[in-house]
């Protein structure tokens, strides 16, 4: 497998199209208006709760600037959530370099956008296994695997893409943005992916070790087996 090695990027890199999907709203009803301030014209492709919640906070401002996932793909959200951002546009968007021709002209086929920052926070897994009585179906549902794709894809891509898990990081973002006219700098993209792998790797943990530590005979008596 041939893999690129990138020797130009953009520094700083305008915020032109964000990316939103948490589980944790905290500190949205900031963050957002103050992005759409920072970053005018800036488009957010959003899913589920989360687009609701954006577009309560943004009221009439959201048209034009509020999009969900499913329109901007073509393809509408899996029953209970279960495939919403797994889509080839999505990571076209989260992983093709600026100055990579093929990369553009794949963007340009699918009618597809770079996204340059992600917001996203995982389901809440280590509060479902703290509940009493918690069962390994109920942990096994709260397993984000959208969330940790868009979260690795985006730190990987840091030459121009901002991977937000962190709330308390919105304030210092915002910050950013309004002392460069709507961009991010690469430092900082840099350390927003520092950030970002210890997080799915703390939730890849959590999860590996509850699976670990629980026996299979108290999952077999969550399902009802088909002879």
């Amino acid at each position: 497998m041939a893999v690129n090695v990138v020797d130009r990027a953009d520094d700083p890199v305008q915020i032109k199209h964000v990316l939103m999907s948490v589980s944790d709203k905290a500190g949205l009803e900031i963050f957002v208006p103050g992005l759409l301030e920072a970053c005018p014209g800036v488009k957010i492709f959003s899913t589920g709760g989360t687009y609701n919640k954006i577009a309560e906070i943004l009221g009439g401002k959201a048209k034009g600037c509020l999009e969900a996932v499913s329109d901007y793909t073509g393809q509408p959200e899996t029953q209970g959530g279960l495939v919403k951002t797994l889509d080839f546009k999505i990571y076209l968007g989260l992983l093709t370099e600026t100055y990579n021709d093929s990369h553009q002209s794949d963007l340009k086929r699918t009618n597809g956008v770079p996204i340059d920052m992600v917001v996203v926070n995982l389901y809440p897994f280590r509060e479902t296994i703290a509940q009493p009585k918690v069962t390994p179906e109920m942990a096994r549902g709260q397993i984000d695997i959208g969330g940790p794709c868009m979260i690795r894809a985006s730190a990987k891509n840091f030459l121009r893409v901002s991977s937000v898990v962190d709330p308390d990081d919105y304030p210092m973002i915002l910050d950013e943005l309004k002392a460069n006219n709507g961009s991010t700098t690469m430092r900082t993209r840099y350390r927003l992916a520092r950030k970002a792998f210890r997080h799915t790797a703390s939730y890849d943990k959590a999860i590996a070790d509850y699976l670990q530590e629980t026996p299979f005979d108290n999952a077999r008596p969550c399902y009802k087996f088909e002879d």
